[in-house]
C-alpha cells in the first residue's frame, strides 16, 4: 500500500471507537490514506482526489460500512493535520 497523503493525528469520537470494531477502523484508514474513498458520491470523490494535488487544499472525506453495517467518516483535515473517524450523527 503505498500512502497518498499524510494522515497527521488520528483520532476517533468515544460514539466511533464504542461502535466500530478496531480492525475495521484499521481497514477503513488504510483504505482512506490509499485514495480507496469507499461509498462517497461522484462530488466528493472528486473534491477527494483535487485535494491531492499539489498545491491544492481541501479536507478528505471517506464513507465505509462496518461489519455490522454500520456507516462511519473518515475526515482527513486540510492541512493534513488531523484524520477523525467518526459517525455521521458525531458531525
Amino acid at each position: 500500500m503505498t500512502a497518498k497523503f499524510r494522515l497527521g493525528h488520528i483520532l476517533a469520537t468515544h460514539n466511533a471507537n464504542d461502535t466500530i470494531h478496531p480492525e475495521d477502523r484499521l481497514q477503513a484508514l488504510m483504505r482512506h490514506v490509499s485514495g480507496d474513498w469507499g461509498n462517497v458520491c461522484p462530488e466528493d470523490a472528486a473534491l477527494n482526489d483535487a485535494a491531492l494535488t499539489p498545491g491544492e487544499e481541501g479536507r478528505i472525506l471517506s464513507v465505509y460500512t462496518d461489519r455490522a453495517d454500520v456507516t462511519f467518516w473518515i475526515i482527513t483535515e486540510w492541512d493534513r493535520s488531523v484524520t477523525t473517524i467518526l459517525l455521521p450523527e458525531d458531525y
